[in-house]
């Protein structure tokens, strides 16, 4: 496979590949989670979760009902290790700086949409631990202009001071985005809730 490409998910290797993640980071994180309920389990969606680590990625894999595909910065598919794992879970490379070098994750995103899949794009771009960053709109609106689908913020919270931290992960009600809300006032409201779903309000 050529490095950085999109692969459907194989359930078998995704759910060995759960299972080694819930048994390597338990010793770590006490997982717990709120609104599964608000996942939908047989439709498209864009999960836009708070980005407060690397280990988001494998959590949020635990945390939902569903399996999800996760755009994800390119840097991490570089070598073959990395790229078989990333696009094992579901990754989908995005180089930021070179919009056009992208577009065939673009239209992958698109293609997997059109099935019933969720993908998770995480609105703040990079880390912001403990506060909220002001969000990308430029990846959600592309998507938004090509479908209508729900958005589903999610909260993400650590805490506790030793080796084993308590991690909360909320999944709010959907957000859907009407034609006549312009796209910075929908991606304000978002991160908004996604910060109260944190705690950070």
């Amino acid at each position: 496979m050529e490095r950085g490409s999109v692969k459907t998910i194989n359930p078998w290797v995704y759910a060995i590949i759960k299972a080694a993640a819930r048994i390597y980071l338990a010793p770590f994180f006490e997982l717990r989670v709120k609104g599964q309920e608000n996942v939908p389990p047989k439709s498209s969606f864009i999960l836009l979760p708070k980005h407060q680590r690397w280990e988001d990625i494998p959590l949020l894999g635990l945390a939902s009902p569903v399996p999800l595909y996760y755009v994800a910065k390119s840097e991490l598919f570089m070598n073959r290790l990395s790229n078989w794992f990333m696009s094992s879970l579901g990754g989908i490379p995005l180089d930021r700086r070179r919009p056009l070098a992208s577009r065939n994750s673009i239209k992958a995103i698109v293609r997997l949409l059109q099935g019933r899949t969720g993908v998770v794009v995480f609105p703040e771009g990079t880390y912001y631990k403990n506060a909220m960053g002001s969000g990308h709109v430029g990846l959600i609106r592309l998507i938004r202009s090509r479908m209508d689908l729900p958005f589903i913020p999610a909260g993400i919270r650590y805490s506790g001071r030793g080796v084993r931290k308590l991690v909360e992960i909320k999944f709010g009600e959907a957000l859907f985005w009407q034609s006549s809300t312009e796209p910075e006032a929908f991606l304000a409201s978002a991160v908004q809730e996604i910060k109260l779903l944190s705690g950070l309000g």
